[in-house]
Order: structure tokens, then C-alpha cells, then sequence
């Protein structure tokens, strides 16, 4: 498993390794903190709500179109995440994950691919064994300290407000895409970057 060094500290700008994001093939998202504001909200009648950045959604679809494999994984059970992933033809939806890494680390294996050539953004400190494994790891501007700490990334945007697709950019950036990040010869100069160079 990598593991990130606690004396490196993400920082808020920097340089991320653009060979580091051209080998994701997989990108696996946390849903409430990251795809949502992480707020939940009923109403009398006991029916739940959640507000999902349209923006994020069409990031995800630009990685489908791009042959990336995405994934939702969540410590929650909803049908609502259950309609937003068909909605987004998300093949990997993955709901009520006590062990985040366990179960990206089998969908790695399955795809025949290596944890570095995973995505994955989470908020959360149950996001935090899976973000220090992964081959590039973020947040939402608004994670938690201990997230913060341990990923590659910081995003500008806050969750449910388009971090996902901030990160996609970066992505789609790395692999050819056009993009409005600029490029230093093999490295990849972004607004938010973590620890890797």
C-alpha cells in the first residue's frame, strides 16, 4: 500500500506531477461532503433531499467519454445516490462501504488495475485509508482537517459546488484534453496542489 509521508504537507498551490494524473483510469467519489454540501434534509413526511452540482455530473460524464471507469463509494444507503448514479450511467455505485479501501482495492483488482492508477476524492475521516492509498487523492476545499492533511490535492471549490469536476479538469488536462491549467513541461501547474512533484 503507498503511503504518504506525515512531514509533507499538501499545499494550496503548487506544482502535481501530470504523470501522476495521466495514469488514472479508475475515479472513485465520496457522495455527501464531496458530490453533495453534506448536508441532509428531510421533510415532515420523512422524505430525504440532497443537491448534486450538475457541473460535477457532467465531469463525470467527461470521464466516461474519455474511457475512465467511475465509481461512487459511500458509507450511506439512499435511493437517491442509487438515482443519481443510474442517471450518470456510473458502472461502479457502491453503497453502505464500512471499508472504503478494501472495497477500491477489489475494484482495482477487478479492472486489472493498480491502486496508482486510482482517483479518489472523500471529505472525511473514513475517506482517509483510501485517500493514502490511492495513486492521487483530493478534497473539497471544505474537508475535514485530517483529510486536508493526507491528500495530494486541495480543490478550490467547496462539495457539491464543483470539486468533483475540478479534479476532472486536472485529469482530462494530464491525459490531452484541453484544459485551462498550464502546462511546465512534465508537470501539471495548478491553483491547489498537494505534496508530489
Amino acid at each position: 500500500m503507498a503511503s504518504r509521508s506525515s512531514a509533507q504537507k499538501p499545499a494550496r498551490f503548487g506544482i502535481i506531477s501530470r504523470k501522476l494524473l495521466s495514469q488514472v483510469r479508475l475515479f472513485a467519489t465520496d457522495v455527501d461532503g464531496v458530490l453533495t454540501d453534506a448536508g441532509m434534509y428531510y421533510a415532515e413526511s420523512g422524505d430525504e433531499w440532497k443537491k448534486f452540482n450538475t457541473r460535477d455530473g457532467m465531469g463525470i460524464k467527461l470521464l466516461q467519454r474519455a474511457g475512465i471507469i467511475t465509481a461512487i463509494v459511500t458509507q450511506e444507503r439512499t435511493k437517491l445516490v442509487a438515482r443519481r448514479a443510474e442517471k450518470l450511467a456510473i458502472p461502479e455505485l457502491h453503497q453502505g462501504v464500512m471499508d472504503k479501501l478494501s472495497l477500491i482495492r477489489e475494484m482495482a483488482t477487478r479492472h486489472g488495475l493498480t491502486l496508482s492508477q486510482v482517483a479518489y476524492i472523500g471529505d472525511d475521516i473514513n475517506d482517509l485509508e483510501a485517500l493514502k492509498a490511492v495513486g492521487f487523492s483530493a478534497t473539497p476545499a471544505d474537508g475535514m482537517p485530517q483529510v486536508v492533511a493526507a491528500v495530494d490535492y486541495i480543490c478550490q471549490k467547496k462539495g457539491g459546488e464543483g470539486a468533483v469536476r475540478e479534479i476532472v479538469e486536472m485529469i482530462l488536462e494530464a491525459q490531452g484534453a484541453n484544459s485551462k491549467f498550464k502546462i511546465d513541461n512534465s508537470k501539471l501547474q495548478v491553483p491547489h496542489s498537494g505534496k508530489r512533484s
